[in-house]
């Protein structure tokens, strides 16, 4: 059973995970996030619930066959659905779209706001913890599913988590929406969020180029940590490209519900959202915005 190396070196303290703080302050407002963040590709899903243990393997449809009853096939009530365990699950944004594609979804989540939304809007919250502390007793997933999550999540620890939970052949999904702010949007987020905030630990990134190399090296720390965790094929990469025709009050009403965000004081947030609001206004009040979404995945191997 793959376990947390004895001699696994923890961390430095400027790891995403170690800002407990931001992680565990997005349910200060769980309605706008669940509200106002954007959903996740169609095509992401759909291949994750495609790749369950056993779906699709041909000795599942030889049985069948040996049925000799076409009204199974024509039945999708008799297959047991994908049952997935969606990690750091918030407000159940993904988890509904997993139940829209027929998936069975069971929630883990620390924050205990987001988790009582989750459960209004129909997910099953089985506990309100941190993945690396949470007692799975016993239970036993098809596939482990993370977004927008993972990287406050100990890379090794929550890999090890993963495979001991995963029945063989089960997936393990860590996946990313990653905006390509316009230019315009970029730069007048970075320089007032300098100016209001500049000792942040999400003012450098602030300034940073938004793109799907921003994330680069959070894919390549999932990477690292389901290879070190072991219990894993290789890891692979998947990239999703998608639009979101925006306005400008759809755009100013998620950007609170970012890590970098969450915890500024009313004042300083305000100051943010009204300048980048002006940039929005000169540029007619809308943008179309490209998005990558970016995915890490790798299968539980055989025992």
């Amino acid at each position: 059973m793959p376990t947390l190396p004895p001699g696994h070196s923890r961390p430095s303290e400027h790891e995403p995970h170690q800002y407990r703080q931001a992680a565990e302050s997005f349910g200060s407002d769980a309605e706008r996030y669940d509200r106002a963040r954007p959903r996740y590709p169609e095509a992401l899903v759909e291949r994750i619930a495609a790749a369950g243990p056993g779906v699709g393997a041909p000795d599942a449809f030889d049985a069948i066959d040996a049925l000799d009853d076409l009204d199974v096939l024509n039945n999708p009530d008799v297959l047991d659905p994908l049952d997935i365990l969606d990690v750091g699950c918030g407000t159940g944004i993904a988890a509904r779209q997993f139940q829209a594609a027929g998936c069975k979804v069971t929630g883990v989540e620390p924050d205990a706001r987001m988790a009582e939304l989750a459960r209004r809007r129909g997910l099953d919250v089985v506990d309100v913890a941190t993945f690396e502390a949470w007692d799975p007793a016993g239970r036993r997933f098809d596939a482990v599913v993370s977004g927008q999550a993972w990287h406050w999540i100990d890379p090794v620890a929550g890999a090890a988590k993963a495979a001991q939970v995963l029945r063989p052949g089960g997936r393990l999904a860590a996946f990313w929406n990653v905006p390509l702010l316009p230019s315009e949007v970029a730069e007048a987020f970075a320089a007032v969020y300098q100016r209001v905030a500049p000792d942040s630990p999400f003012a450098l990134r602030a300034t940073a180029k938004p793109a799907p190399d921003g994330y680069r090296a959070l894919s390549a720390k999932a990477s690292d940590g389901i290879r070190e965790a072991g219990g894993f094929g290789a890891p692979e990469q998947w990239r999703f490209d998608w639009e979101w025709s925006c306005t400008r009050d759809a755009w100013l009403d998620q950007m609170p519900t970012h890590g970098a965000l969450t915890g500024l004081p009313p004042d300083k947030l305000a100051e943010v959202l009204e300048h980048v609001g002006a940039a929005i206004d000169a540029m007619g009040g809308s943008f179309t915005m490209p998005y990558v979404t970016v995915a890490v995945t790798a299968t539980r191997a055989e025992p």
